[in-house]
């Protein structure tokens, strides 16, 4: 795989092969902790869309992308319909957020851009710092030139523009690194970016703990009854599932069945 991944023209099927059949052996090197850098040389396909596609859903059985796709069609107008009306008229701070995305939104139209609307009014209301998940450098910016020290440990979205919407291009960092620098949309950037989470077995920060929580089961219907991802605190209970995560599901579905009516 080494040597494919040094070529152009590596056939996609038979590093997906190949990546199935040593998915056992990334694993055990995962959880036994081995350094980040020494897993980038060793299996460097682990850190692209189709290697971590194919470790992600060799270890949780879920296409991730085609469900978070899905969930989009079903649930992501209602969502942005009900941050846009009922949480701006509810929440100042939501309003504003909703009035700046749509400035910096301008004409631009799509999936990709719904998307963006709905990831960051996620971090607005449940109060969850957006530098968390997102680190924005110049639109030229090359990976060897970004100030390490100002990412995060946690898997974070460089985004090489001033703002998502104005980006073409979008990297993935993880423990201060760069493992990937050629991510060419938003949402392969956030399908990517929570890959990384399970593949990696990596907690989720609690500064993004409800935002992550509220999308691994909303959108990419990922439900266990007992556990959760995100870090435990020192001296506090931790619950199965966020209490604000819940109360966001009721609420968009006592909108849907208000709309409905």
């Amino acid at each position: 795989m080494k040597v494919r991944f040094e070529q152009t023209n590596f056939n996609p099927d038979e590093v997906k092969t190949l990546m199935k059949c040593t998915y056992y052996s990334q694993w055990k090197e995962i959880n036994s902790g081995t350094d980040l850098k020494y897993l980038m040389e060793e299996w460097p396909f682990l850190f692209t869309e189709i290697g971590m596609t194919v470790h992600f859903q060799e270890l949780t059985g879920v296409s991730l992308k085609d469900t978070f796709l899905n969930s989009l069609e079903k649930k992501g107008k209602r969502l942005l319909d009900f941050m846009r009306t009922t949480c701006a008229d509810k929440s100042k701070r939501v309003l504003q957020e909703v009035t700046k995305l749509k400035i910096l939104r301008g004409q631009l139209d799509g999936c990709s851009e719904d998307v963006k609307d709905m990831v960051l009014l996620l971090l607005c209301y449940f109060d969850e710092k957006e530098e968390s998940l997102f680190h924005y450098v110049e639109e030229t910016c090359l990976a060897k030139e970004i100030q390490m020290e100002r990412l995060p440990l946690t898997p974070c979205i460089v985004v090489c523009g001033t703002t998502c919407y104005a980006s073409r291009l979008f990297m993935l960092s993880i423990d201060c690194k760069i493992v990937n620098d050629q991510i060419p949309n938003f949402i392969f950037a956030i399908c990517l970016m929570f890959r990384s989470y399970y593949c990696l077995n990596i907690h989720y920060p609690v500064a993004l703990g409800t935002t992550l929580e509220f999308l691994q089961r909303c959108f990419f219907n990922i439900n266990p009854e007992k556990g959760t991802k995100v870090e435990t605190k020192k001296n506090k209970k931790q619950l199965s599932v966020n209490p604000r995560v819940l109360t966001l599901i009721a609420d968009l579905s006592d909108h849907e069945w208000r709309e409905t009516c």
